[in-house]
């Protein structure tokens, strides 16, 4: 379960870079794009705080952010805590493929 964890937590910047929520803000053409222009439309017109889009964005953002002595650091101490939310991944794979297959 940790080896689980600590790849979760190793591999969490990339799948969200590659799902375009970078720390540059949301990649155009990008999955997140298309999530957030659905989260857009559901809400009124702008993206709800709080929303799994916001909550993504805000965590790409920072992982983003992180870099050098700071990402080995956050890997370390997150190691712990990925244990914990690792099936968590399995839960999010599940809501953006559902919401990937409405578009």
């Amino acid at each position: 379960p940790l080896a689980g964890g600590a790849a979760t937590v190793l591999a969490t910047p990339a799948i969200l870079a590659a799902l375009g929520f970078t720390a540059g803000g949301i990649a155009a053409g990008s999955i997140a794009a298309k999530l957030m222009s659905m989260a857009a439309v559901a809400n009124g017109g702008g993206v709800a705080a709080g929303s799994l889009v916001a909550i993504l964005q805000s965590i790409g953002a920072t992982i983003g952010a992180v870099t050098g002595t700071a990402t080995v650091v956050a890997t370390a101490t997150g190691a712990a805590a990925g244990v914990a939310v690792a099936g968590a991944g399995e839960t999010v794979a599940w809501m953006l493929s559902t919401i990937c297959h409405q578009i």
